[in-house]
């Protein structure tokens, strides 16, 4: 059902350095760079996305906004995780189980501020 989501930047250049060196490794590859927009994506699964903000306005980040990246293991979402603090990013929570359900994720805030999770489902 979603196609792609995007978070909003004010530094195009560092934004797109921050995810270049955040998604090594993860099979994901930039698609159909702009001068306001990057996009990154594997193969048959939905685009995430940078942006500048089409309004000319400043970008802030969405209060209870949350994007979640999916990887296949605890180990992977450690390696995110400790690579996104790494990169200048901000911890959210440290990698580990959530709830019930076999939820094992890593929260951090990127360097606008915008709230991500990596994470992984576990039996």
């Amino acid at each position: 059902m979603i196609g792609y989501v995007t978070v909003g930047t004010n530094d195009l250049a560092a934004a797109t350095s921050f995810y270049d060196s955040l998604f090594e490794g993860m099979e994901v590859k930039q698609l159909q760079p702009n001068e306001r927009m990057r996009l990154w994506a594997r193969k048959g699964s939905p685009m995430f996305g940078i942006a500048k903000p089409y309004d000319g306005e400043a970008a802030t980040v969405g209060n209870g906004t949350m994007i979640a990246l999916g990887v296949e293991n605890p180990e992977q979402v450690k390696a995110v995780y400790a690579r996104a603090l790494e990169l200048g990013g901000k911890d959210e929570g440290a990698p580990g189980p959530r709830g019930s359900g076999g939820f094992f994720g890593g929260y951090f805030r990127d360097l606008d501020g915008n709230k991500l999770v990596v994470f992984c489902r576990v039996s």
